[in-house]
């Protein structure tokens, strides 16, 4: 199947609730270049947690929109795209039918799925609602990342088109293992054996095997407390 995408990119700016960041992101119409590192014209703010080779984009399913606009009526407006900082937007592809290590086609480049999206604070101040973070990763409509493999040129009208399936394990496992299964060591190690799973990710099942336990979460979903 081809999904046609819609295309945002955004410059960090200080924002009134979400400190220094490019979370608002403008559709972006015509040919851009996709390099290594992202969009042409895109940026990400705190580095540490953001953008890198293995997270060069993030997408977000515009189907979950409906859900968070009539869990949250009173915010029903804001609840578009690209309203969580995607650089993609699509309708069809979703946590359960995307695979880690999928490679995609986009008009010249090719990009893989390298891990979920760890929802972060800044999704509270954005939508003020202090557990916003939680509520998304509780739900498991966290959205993706992706590594550009080849770069090229790349726009709204180039669809996204599967090319190879690199392992069994959907986005939506991948949350499950990582943000709602209790301890399990099979697990971490079949989440671990994924093609093209995260370097990030990848040291966080180790550091999860190697210490016995399951890292903290409230620091990067409630910030500094």
């Amino acid at each position: 199947m081809l999904f046609l995408p819609q295309v945002f990119i955004g410059k960090v700016q200080a924002t009134q609730s979400c400190g220094h960041s490019a979370i608002h992101k403008q559709a972006a119409d015509g040919l851009l270049m996709l390099g290594q590192l992202g969009l042409e014209g895109d940026e990400q703010a705190e580095k540490r947690f953001h953008g890198g080779p293995d997270r060069a984009l993030c997408h977000y399913p515009r189907d979950h929109y409906d859900f968070w606009a009539s869990a949250y009526p009173d915010l029903a407006d804001l609840f578009i795209a690209s309203a969580f900082g995607e650089n993609i937007s699509t309708l069809g592809m979703t946590e359960e039918n995307v695979f880690i290590g999928d490679i995609f086609a986009w008009g010249d480049a090719r990009i893989q799925v390298t891990q979920p999206r760890s929802p972060c604070y800044k999704l509270n101040g954005l939508t003020g609602i202090e557990n916003f973070a939680q509520m998304m990763q509780d739900n498991g409509r966290c959205g993706w990342l992706y590594r550009v493999i080849k770069t090229g040129n790349v726009s709204e009208n180039a669809p996204l088109t599967l090319l190879s399936r690199n392992s069994d394990i959907s986005v939506q496992e991948a949350i499950m293992i990582a943000f709602h299964a209790p301890y399990d060591e099979e697990l971490y190690q079949r989440l671990l054996s994924a093609a093209g799973l995260s370097a990030s990710w990848s040291l966080t099942m180790q550091n999860r095997l190697d210490n016995h336990r399951i890292e903290e979460f409230k620091h990067r979903l409630f910030g500094k407390r």
